[in-house]
């Protein structure tokens, strides 16, 4: 079964990207390394509530 979740940067908060995650084989957040426009660099994106 996978939900739909959003990925929320780590240092400004700002939600870019949204995918797809399989609940019943990951129980914990996912934090995922990605491109921020905001910030203008990678950085580490966290799943939001």
């Amino acid at each position: 079964m996978s939900k739909k979740i959003v990925l929320a940067c780590a240092n400004c908060s700002n939600r870019n990207y949204s995918t797809n995650k399989n609940v019943s084989a990951q129980g914990t957040r996912l934090e995922v390394k990605k491109y921020c426009k905001i910030c203008g660099k990678h950085t580490m994106h966290q799943e939001t509530k």
